[in-house]
């Protein structure tokens, strides 16, 4: 093999893994963003932190999966009461199981929750809902493994300026805006009709309750009435 068949062998063999490690972040790139309204701070513990509401991980499972039990589910694989002294702990073992294009992927872990102890009040304590409470924890833990609020557990809501963009990342997500080509479209429509654009888009703000400051913020909602309004001044003006 002479230098030239060398470096485009090489060429490709990086091109390949740059594309596998593409498609292998693709599920973790798409639900690792965490929406700022759920997230709530972590309190009963010896250290400070956030944690994502375990009922939107769930909703989040079910918009990339499918149903829970079709797309996606559940498992207690085992669970058990352990005692130390007068305290005692359960801790559950969970499997979360999912289908992604038509493959099945399960990951394990641990849960646990102080389940009888003495307050510090010196009164004794039970929580009857510390099997429940294992198992979120131990499903919060399986989803995380696969990407699910990664900023959270890879540190980066530390920083300000990045839930306020998670903020607006959500936003996008939740309401996508109209395409480019849908946006040239319209602005050439603004231009043909000689509509005034800022008046035009204060409309499209307060009939789509989104704050649209430009045209490629429309959302795709409002596409279609967008559209209406601006062929019925033109038609207006030409009849």
């Amino acid at each position: 093999m002479d230098e030239i068949e060398y470096a485009q062998t090489v060429a490709a063999q990086e091109e390949y893994e740059a594309k596998e490690s593409a498609m292998n972040m693709d599920l973790w790139n798409s639900v690792c963003v965490t929406d700022p309204r759920s997230v709530k701070p972590i309190t009963g513990k010896d250290y400070k932190g956030n944690s994502p509401k375990p009922y939107w991980l769930i909703q989040r499972a079910t918009e990339v999966f499918g149903p829970c039990g079709l797309g996606w589910g559940v498992q207690i694989v085992d669970e058990r009461f352990e005692r130390f002294g007068e305290e005692a702990l359960h801790v559950a073992r969970v499997r979360v199981w999912y289908i992604r294009d038509g493959k099945r992927g399960e990951i394990e872990q641990m849960g646990q929750t102080r389940a009888a102890y003495k307050t510090s009040a010196g009164k004794n304590k039970v929580d009857e809902d510390a099997p429940k409470k294992s198992v979120t924890d131990a499903l919060v833990k399986c989803l995380s493994m696969i990407g699910f609020a990664g900023d959270i557990f890879s540190g980066r809501w530390d920083d300000s300026k990045y839930v306020e963009w998670a903020g607006e990342e959500t936003a996008r997500r939740e309401n996508p805006r109209i395409t480019e080509q849908q946006a040239a479209d319209i602005a050439a429509l603004i231009d043909e009709v000689g509509a005034d654009e800022v008046a035009f888009l204060a409309w499209v703000t307060k009939h789509s309750a989104y704050t649209v400051e430009r045209v490629t913020d429309i959302p795709e909602t409002a596409h279609h009435a967008a559209v209406a309004a601006l062929e019925k001044k033109r038609q207006k003006e030409a009849a």
